[in-house]
């Protein structure tokens, strides 16, 4: 005899129940990456591991850590622009597919590859993040080497920001008047710089870059993983942390399903759970690239849809669904004077190459 407990507990199991995952193809017959547009040679790196019979989560963060090491890359690790005093903090997440498992670190100071602790976190802890000084104790427990991250390069542009605030930074008043604006004034400022640096320096300084590399990977068997990592927004206050490290929003694999990511400005992303969003969008049938322009929508509607304001902000959403098809979307195309459309990186096979990317706007 069924008792009226066990008819509750019974209908509330059934109503908790998880949505089931919509019917995909078969797994690809290629192993393939995608990347952010900084990320051709990540992914060529991502396919050389998954070739060699390597798991997808190491061909993920084997791929990131190409730029988290390149000090010309001044938004992933070394290299990095720095928060607000000068200091180069770094986030970063991973998501494993066949186990259903992440790990994640922010405001990690001193360490070039915070995507490799990352996955510490996953292996060899019971927690999903750990942040600033128990994220760093933790990556010297483990043998990582603490180093100085800012480069010369990125402390000249923090410095010739900072000095562009004034308040106490700059020539004081009874200094003579400067001799120009822009680059003339960089100049007089850094004599020694060249005019490269000096050009970069000015845009940083006027558009703070939020730059972050995400990387998705799928193999033949139609195994998945995830990477994201950035340095953050540069001239942060410290301890910002935006989207890269946060489960749900700058990542997000289901195993059933596909993964997506996101670079851009990434307090937009966390108020719609970005990642999380597209996953879900593709389980109830979107193609990758509807299910990124659906999430875009969301953010814009935040705004209710007021491009003046949208426009001070960019935003990128990638995805890469089980069965190999892949899109990504941006919220704004490129200028109507530039040939170049927002692209995303791609490697099926061969040589890395760009893909163009669906937008929302055009500006």
């Amino acid at each position: 005899m069924v008792t009226r407990r066990q008819l509750f507990h019974s209908s509330l199991g059934a109503a908790v129940a998880p949505a089931a995952a919509i019917p995909l193809a078969a797994a690809p017959e290629r192993d393939i990456a995608i990347a952010s547009a900084n990320g051709l040679a990540c992914c060529a790196r991502a396919i050389e591991i998954l070739r060699a019979g390597g798991d997808t989560l190491d061909a993920a963060i084997a791929g990131v850590n190409i730029q988290e090491l390149d000090p010309e890359d001044n938004s992933v690790g070394y290299g990095g622009l720095p928060n607000e005093e000068g200091v180069v903090e770094l986030d970063a997440c991973v998501m494993h597919g066949p186990t259903r498992r992440a790990g994640s670190v922010a405001s990690l100071r001193g360490i070039k590859t915070p995507s490799k602790v990352a996955k510490l976190v996953m292996e060899r802890t019971d927690h999903i993040m750990l942040t600033g000084d128990g994220a760093l104790r933790f990556a010297l427990a483990h043998g990582f080497q603490e180093e100085n991250l800012l480069t010369e390069r990125a402390r000249l542009a923090w410095l010739a920001w900072k000095e562009s605030l004034k308040g106490g930074w700059g020539p004081g008043l009874d200094a003579p008047p400067a001799a120009g604006k822009g680059q003339a004034e960089l100049r007089r400022q850094f004599p020694y710089a060249d005019s490269e640096t000096l050009a970069w320096v000015e845009r940083v300084i006027l558009d703070p870059p939020t730059g972050t590399i995400n990387c998705l990977v799928l193999n033949r068997k139609g195994e998945m993983s995830g990477c994201t990592t950035t340095s953050g927004l540069a001239w942060k206050l410290p301890g910002r942390v935006g989207d890269s490290p946060i489960i749900g929003a700058g990542l997000y694999i289901d195993q059933d399903v596909g993964g997506a990511g996101s670079t851009g400005r990434g307090e937009e992303n966390i108020r719609v759970a970005g990642a999380h969003t597209i996953v879900e969008n593709m389980r109830h049938g979107m193609t990758p690239r509807d299910a990124c322009l659906d999430a875009l929508k969301r953010v814009s509607r935040n705004y209710n849809d007021d491009q003046t304001r949208l426009e001070k902000f960019g935003l990128n959403f990638y995805a890469l669904r089980k069965d190999g098809e892949r899109g990504a979307a941006t919220l704004w195309s490129g200028r109507e004077t530039d040939e170049r459309q927002p692209s995303f990186a791609v490697n099926d096979g061969g040589a890395s190459r760009h893909e163009e990317m669906a937008f929302l706007y055009r500006r």
